[in-house]
């Protein structure tokens, strides 16, 4: 285990509520004032929804371009990984639209997948345009894996030259529809990466969020955090903040004696260069 460990921190989402969060951030000023905690505490990576002002998800390129600005101003190094999947029902169109912003990073989604009470859809050809449209621009796709048959899809797609190494994985368990939090799946999923060289992250949904971050970290990975997939620190009581959780993991990572990664090391690692 060599390399550093790289901390997202996904801040809002498109799903959680201030009603079931409260101190979730909604806001441009709000997301980078959390952005600006996570990056102090560890995070290297900032996964970004926005949302209106009234807290409905958006996927409005000005609204992006407002929540980037304001991050960048309170943290200017952070790498900014926006969202391509949006809210669950949300157009292919509108979700690719904040692509023209050329981020460094943006999650690109590998499946079409039942989601909870809901069908995300990812068809193939949509994922065909988005992930060559990042090609073009120049930004870094994060792999979005929620059970083993995208992972396959993932390979098919690298091999045809539609996904250009290196390759980045993020495995996305526990949401009801994909594969679960299950210790075996990680261990499965990582099992079938073609090289130990292939940087991947897990990202565990609900309760399975800490448990899976420490295995991820036992087992070389990186690991995702925050409200977007978990708002709680520990049964029963609220995170006070993203940063909160970004804290947990990376004590937890220095007394796994894994270092954390800097944004300047995580752009190394990902080949990162459109900044």
């Amino acid at each position: 285990m060599s390399h550093p460990v790289i901390i997202t921190c996904a801040i809002t989402g498109a799903e959680i509520t201030k009603e079931k969060q409260p101190h979730l951030p909604i806001t441009p000023r709000e997301q980078a004032l959390a952005a600006q905690e996570a990056v102090a505490a560890g995070a290297s990576i900032i996964h970004l929804h926005v949302r209106e002002d009234d807290g409905s998800p958006s996927q409005r390129v000005e609204r992006f371009h407002e929540s980037i600005e304001a991050i960048r101003d309170c943290c200017p190094n952070v790498v900014i990984q926006i969202s391509t999947g949006g809210a669950v029902g949300e157009t292919i169109e509108n979700r690719s639209k904040p692509l023209s912003l050329r981020p460094e990073m943006a999650s690109l989604n590998l499946g079409t997948m039942n989601f909870g009470e809901d069908i995300f859809v990812n068809l193939p050809r949509d994922i065909v345009e988005l992930g060559q449209k990042m090609h073009e621009l120049g930004v870094v796709p994060e792999l979005e894996i929620y059970e083993v048959g995208m992972l396959e899809s993932a390979f098919r797609l690298a091999k045809q030259g539609i996904l250009r190494e290196p390759l980045h994985f993020q495995f996305v368990l526990g949401v009801p529809g994909g594969m679960s939090g299950d210790p075996r799946n990680l261990v499965h999923l990582v099992s079938m990466l073609p090289s130990p060289e292939i940087h991947w992250g897990v990202a565990g949904i609900g309760r399975y969020q800490l448990p899976l971050a420490v295995q991820a970290l036992v087992m070389g990975g990186h690991v995702r955090v925050g409200f977007e997939d978990n708002i709680f620190y520990r049964k029963g009581e609220l995170a006070q903040s993203n940063a909160q959780l970004v804290s947990r993991i990376a004590r937890i990572s220095q007394e796994l004696g894994r270092e954390i990664a800097s944004p300047e090391q995580t752009r190394q690692m990902l080949k990162i260069t459109n900044q």
